[in-house]
């Protein structure tokens, strides 16, 4: 059998996807080399947030985040989709002087914030320490527990025209010809390559780079934070590409959890937990939260996200592979970005315009 569509990676990216592409009639197959949403989703933290470290990048997360809004009256309560608002939060006069540049940056492009004083912070989170100048609150950030949103997109994609096949890996993408480890190939009209920091394995010439972090869930702690919570020296720290870094990033969850970050590690190669990373970032979340040291938490885990040298991802044709396309390199924003990658995707396949403008995201930037 030939697919109009073969998407490697069943991951919330592929998904998504998967979903869109099933909607214009098109015959689907997705194929997993684990489980459904067994990799990089599995290890995120579901915030689904507008970023406004380039144009670019805010242009993809804003779509995508309307998107999500879009989306939210179908999803199961499993999904645990909730509109939280993320507090970008001030610990000095500089830090403040970036809440008032992100406030005119946002709302100069529909965004709605308000900026909180330290008063207006210590009434919206109580539980964040005393001295804090204040920060930014971004009404329409949100959260999501992205492996049942990821399992309700495939769901969704089942229910049109579309194929699972879980626990094959692809070693070799030619042409419209996949070829999988049981040594049975799959032919398509277009690939679609979702993998990933995988997807390197399969596309040499893709710049991608892995990303380890560690994440804490704590027990059951009711009202403890209410808001997605992250330090405004976050940003510092995300784009350290020369040391280790972690950075005071909290997220609450529907199950009255706390989801504790974050770290960013490069040239870690093994999964395995670091517990001086763990205690590092620990105690950077102590600062801010004091009560913290008297939680219990209940799992730590480690995740690799892919990253490339513009922090954009990859969507779009492959410049060189015929009828081979990308939506890949999304590295920690591939949660919110999930729905607005389908999107422009589809778009790029079927021949129309999309809603913003494609271009940056085009892997022609850098695989020549």
């Amino acid at each position: 059998m030939t697919y109009d569509i073969a998407i490697i990676g069943a991951g919330i990216v592929g998904a998504a996807c998967a979903l869109r592409l099933s909607k214009e009639g098109l015959n689907v197959v997705v194929i997993e080399a684990n489980e459904v949403a067994g990799g990089t989703t599995a290890t995120g933290m579901g915030h689904i947030v507008v970023m406004d470290d380039s144009e670019a990048q805010f242009s993809l997360t804003k779509y995508s985040q309307e998107l999500w809004a879009d989306i939210s009256a179908q999803l199961p309560k499993l999904c645990e989709y909730e509109k939280c608002g993320t507090i970008w939060v001030a610990s000095d006069e500089e830090e403040m002087e970036e809440v008032r540049r992100k406030k005119d940056f946002y709302e100069t492009r529909g965004i709605a914030t308000e900026v909180l004083d330290e008063k207006q912070l210590n009434e919206a989170e109580p539980n964040l320490r005393k001295g804090l100048l204040g920060g930014l609150l971004v009404k329409s950030d949100g959260v999501v527990y992205q492996l049942a949103a990821t399992k309700f997109f495939l769901d969704k994609a089942l229910s049109h025209d579309t194929q699972l096949i879980t626990n094959k890996r692809v070693v070799e993408v030619t042409g419209s010809e996949v070829k999988l480890d049981s040594g049975k190939s799959i032919k398509a009209d277009k690939v679609i390559n979702a993998a990933g920091f995988w997807s390197k394995d399969l596309m040499q010439d893709l710049k991608i780079v892995k990303r380890k972090g560690h994440l804490v869930i704590t027990d059951r702690y009711p009202n403890f934070v209410k808001h997605q919570l992250i330090e405004l020296g976050y940003l510092k720290s995300a784009h350290s590409s020369d040391s280790d870094s972690v950075a005071f990033n909290v997220q609450p969850r529907m199950t009255d959890q706390i989801l504790i970050g974050s770290s960013r590690q490069y040239e870690a190669d093994t999964g395995e937990i670091e517990y001086s990373i763990v205690e590092r970032m620990m105690n950077r979340a102590f600062e801010y939260m004091p009560g913290l040291r008297k939680i219990s938490a209940t799992r730590i885990w480690t995740g690799f996200r892919p990253a490339t040298p513009d922090n954009l991802p990859y969507i779009g044709k492959h410049p060189k592979l015929e009828n081979n396309y990308l939506a890949t390199g999304h590295e920690g924003l591939g949660i919110t970005t999930s729905l607005g990658t389908a999107e422009i995707l589809a778009d790029e396949i079927m021949g129309r315009e999309s809603k913003i403008d494609r271009s940056p995201y085009s892997p022609q930037r850098f695989v020549k």
